[in-house]
């Protein structure tokens, strides 16, 4: 699924209490940490731009590594747990990084980055349909809109008296 989407998932489900744009950042952090910084790299020390989807072979390891640390639940839940145990408050808004991990898992096909939901764990892939795909596109735009239609209502009910 894109960053964008990622994103306003993330603030759509988690950033309705304190720290709510926060849930934002969360959202997007897994392709942040890995395919953000390779972009960064790309810009800073590559000759030729990056204008199309580069092959599998283009792609450094360290990316594939950082891709697998960024999008494992298990590395995701230790870091919520931790940061639960010094912020109770700050980690709701991280739960957004598992809600990407769980929703790439089902839209990443087995052909490029498939998401290690299991890593260092397991190996385990699931070969999802890509995002890419009108099909779960649309739908995700539409299940994006309608969430925050459904936040929009709910905060100004909270409103009136």
């Amino acid at each position: 699924m894109d960053t964008l989407s990622h994103a306003l998932w993330g603030k759509g489900l988690f950033g309705y209490r304190k720290y709510r744009w926060y849930s934002f950042l969360f959202g997007a952090l897994p392709d942040l940490f890995s395919f953000g910084i390779y972009f960064c790299y790309i810009i800073l020390f590559s000759s030729s731009p990056l204008m199309e989807r580069p092959t599998r072979s283009e792609i450094p390891e360290w990316v594939y590594s950082l891709y697998d640390i960024s999008h494992s639940l298990v590395i995701a839940s230790i870091i919520i747990f931790i940061a639960y145990k010094i912020n109770k408050e700050f980690a709701f808004p991280m739960l957004a990084w598992p809600a990407h991990i769980i929703l790439d898992f089902f839209t990443h096909s087995i052909e490029f980055f498939p998401t290690p939901i299991l890593w260092p764990i397991s190996d385990y892939q699931f070969d999802g349909i890509p995002w890419s795909n009108p099909i779960i596109f649309f739908t995700n735009v539409l299940l994006i809109f309608l969430l925050f239609i459904y936040r929009w209502k709910k905060s100004n009910s909270l409103k009136k008296p």
